[in-house]
């Protein structure tokens, strides 16, 4: 899984939604008028411009169509965005190009003219395999619905993703169990398994709130957990991220870029990006609202709200932050490259004596499967 080359990826964010779900604390925006995409395709190309123009030469390894729900763009739309990319950058032949869908039926239709714009990889946003479950998610597709994205996602791509929560109000670690192993039965080599948290400013929050919403207590989301990860073991897909699973060699390489601490640029509203100019390492965002970053790239190039300057502690502390999520771990020496200071021997040694991590032969550093439920904890501890 060792990266053979620098990698370079580019996230480009679709912030628009059908209806936005009571758990969601992302970027995205319902609008009841249509969206005027060709005014869209024009700033993303506008602001890739100017991206391209900052970040200079690069080679593009992974492209990333997120949201909100890029499955509502048009595929033409999706292929003049990444004719754009391909126009100021260098694409290479294998990249990986994901697009995030909702397994309703009419974006499912979407599916052969997203491939043939040049996605190559789609992730679905299933979430639950039950109606009950999806109706108290405010999901608009149903269970039959989406296992019948899947089956067209499966002739349409040769890798697909799929999404799904878990730690639900009044879930079991045995109906979990099943519901995983239905999962696995219709999929996929890669899945990303989310548990279910209360974001400030959702619904679901103020609902929590009043008592009005209960989930699992934490020894039973520790359960679930656990179920998680002897089932998918068990069936080929170990964790190679704390919420991702995969078949060996199916990992989403662009979600790599970010927990190895690469370099990735961000175009669309709310994007974020990592870019290395002039040897420092800028950390990058854009305007979140559609339509106040449109009217800032259509007058300077660029939504671009905050271009901060990450020192040397700060991008030792990210890397830290990001490569302990992988089951993969870190090589300690490219921390102490970054802060110019080793870790801390005396808290590894006290880590590993608590077994929350391992340390390999050749000093790689592990979180292991019993500190990964506190990684916080961990990450805190070794960047004291």
């Amino acid at each position: 899984m060792a990266a053979e080359r620098p990698a370079f990826g580019v996230y480009v964010h679709w912030p628009f939604c059908l209806s936005k779900c009571p758990y969601c604390d992302f970027n995205s925006h319902v609008r009841h008028a249509p969206v005027d995409e060709p005014r869209f395709v024009q700033a993303f190309a506008r602001e890739i411009e100017t991206t391209a123009q900052r970040a200079g030469r690069r080679e593009v390894s992974s492209i990333f169509l997120g949201g909100g729900t890029p499955s509502l763009m048009r595929p033409e739309t999706v292929g003049a965005i990444l004719d754009a990319i391909g126009k100021h950058w260098r694409v290479l032949d294998d990249v990986e190009v994901t697009l995030e869908a909702n397994p309703t039926s009419v974006e499912a239709t979407r599916f052969r003219g997203y491939r043939a714009a040049g996605v190559n990889r789609v992730s679905l946003g299933v979430q639950a395999m039950d109606d009950a479950s999806l109706k108290a998610l405010g999901r608009l597709h149903t269970a039959r619905e989406a296992l019948d994205a899947v089956a067209i996602a499966r002739g349409a791509f040769d890798r697909y993703s799929f999404d799904l929560i878990y730690a639900r109000p009044d879930q079991t670690p045995a109906m979990w169990a099943a519901e995983l192993k239905l999962a696995i039965g219709e999929a996929a080599e890669h899945f990303s398994l989310y548990q279910l948290t209360i974001e400030q400013g959702t619904p679901f929050f103020g609902l929590h709130a009043a008592g009005k919403l209960q989930i699992p207590d934490e020894a039973t989301a520790r359960a679930l957990y656990d179920v998680t990860q002897d089932v998918c073991a068990k069936h080929g897909l170990p964790a190679y991220e704390i919420s991702n699973h995969a078949r060996q060699g199916a990992e989403c390489r662009h979600n790599l870029v970010y927990w190895r601490g690469e370099e990735y640029a961000g175009v669309g509203p709310g994007a974020h990006g990592r870019l290395d100019i002039n040897g420092v390492r800028h950390a990058i965002a854009t305007e979140k609202r559609p339509e106040s970053w449109l009217m800032r790239v259509e007058a300077s190039g660029h939504g671009v709200v905050t271009d901060d300057i990450l020192n040397s502690e700060e991008r030792a502390d990210e890397f830290l932050l990001m490569g302990l999520r992988l089951t993969e771990g870190i090589d300690p020496r490219r921390y102490q490259a970054l802060s110019g200071r080793p870790l801390d021997p005396s808290r590894i040694a006290l880590l590993r004596e608590e077994g929350a991590i391992s340390v390999d032969a050749d000093g790689r550093l592990r979180v292991t499967q019993a500190g990964f439920p506190v990684l916080d904890a961990v990450v805190a501890d070794l960047a004291a």
